[in-house]
Parts: C-alpha cells; structure tokens; sequence
C-alpha cells in the first residue's frame, strides 16, 4: 500500500492502532507498507528540483518510484537563478531516460531543460513562491505555454501523477 497526501495526524492514529506497520515520510507526507525489492541496480530516472522548497513534492514522486522498484537519482537546488549549478550536474542529468522536474515560481527548469538533454521531461509545477506566483498556477500555465521538445506537464504539486507518467514511460521504453 501506498499512500499520499498523508497528514501528521492520520498517520499518528494508524500508527496507534497498528504500530510499526508503515513508513513515513513527513518531509513527502506519504506512507508505505511493502519494503519494495529494487527491479534494476541502477537509476535511470532522475527527480530535479529547482529550489529546496520544491523538495517535499520531488519526495512525493521519488517514494512513489522507489515504491515499484526504481531506484531514482535526486538532483536538488538546481535553478536557473544559478545557472552553473544545473551545468556542473547536466553530464549526469543526461545520462537518465525520463526526467522529473518540480519547479515553482515561473517553472523556468524544466523549459531549459528541455534543450539541453534528450530524456523524456516531466514537469511538475509547484505552489511554492511568492508575489504572482499565485499557488503554482503561474508555475503551471508558463509550462503550459512552454515549446520546449519532449516535455510533459502534470497537475501543480503532483509528485504523484509525475511518478505515475514517468512508471509508464520507462516500462515502455523496456519492454
């Protein structure tokens, strides 16, 4: 069992009535039940984020990968704001096959991206940001409007649903 979304306070009443049984993550707020065994040794998809407030939704879609068996290479803190910090990760951005990128404010990452690597780029808008940010939907209508090649656009703070695209997409590029 996988679970979402999970507050504090659902979680301290399951844990009361059955302890130990799931693993939770606060900073994500899900919750697992299964130790999942790991389906290949090596990651080859890669959850970015563009600045550590975008952690907790990048974590939402890395636990839910990690929950059917793919290990995930985590790349946090990478903005476009300083822009040599994607360039010093890019070689190892590129080497994944699909790409999760959870970005707020304006979204700029994933656009970028999407001209510098070759993978599949799942872009997650988040809600963190202040000023016309306006809970992500800035975020998520720049991306929208973006025409960067090969990126796909989920719901704003859907780590979930970007976990979900990129499970059907390396399952096809397997099989």
């Amino acid at each position: 069992m996988l679970f979402t979304k999970m507050g504090m306070e659902t979680y301290a009443y399951l844990e009361q009535s059955f302890p130990g049984f799931l693993d939770y993550d606060e900073v994500s707020r899900t919750a697992s039940h299964r130790c999942p065994d790991l389906l290949y040794d090596e990651a080859r998809i890669s959850i970015i984020t563009a600045g550590s407030a975008d952690v907790p939704v990048a974590r939402e879609a890395s636990r839910t990968l990690q929950f059917y068996g793919h290990p995930v290479a985590e790349i946090n803190d990478v903005g476009v704001a300083g822009l040599w910090r994607l360039t010093d990760r890019l070689d190892d951005i590129r080497e994944k096959k699909v790409i999760i990128c959870v970005a707020g404010m304006d979204a700029a990452l994933p656009t970028v991206l999407g001209g510098l690597v070759p993978g599949l780029i799942i872009a997650v808008p988040s809600s963190v940001g202040y000023g016309m940010a306006k809970q992500g939907e800035t975020a998520l209508n720049a991306l929208l409007c973006s025409c960067a090649p090969g990126l796909v656009v989920v719901n704003i703070d859907n780590g979930y649903g970007a976990a979900c695209a990129a499970l059907r997409a390396i399952n096809n590029l397997s099989g």
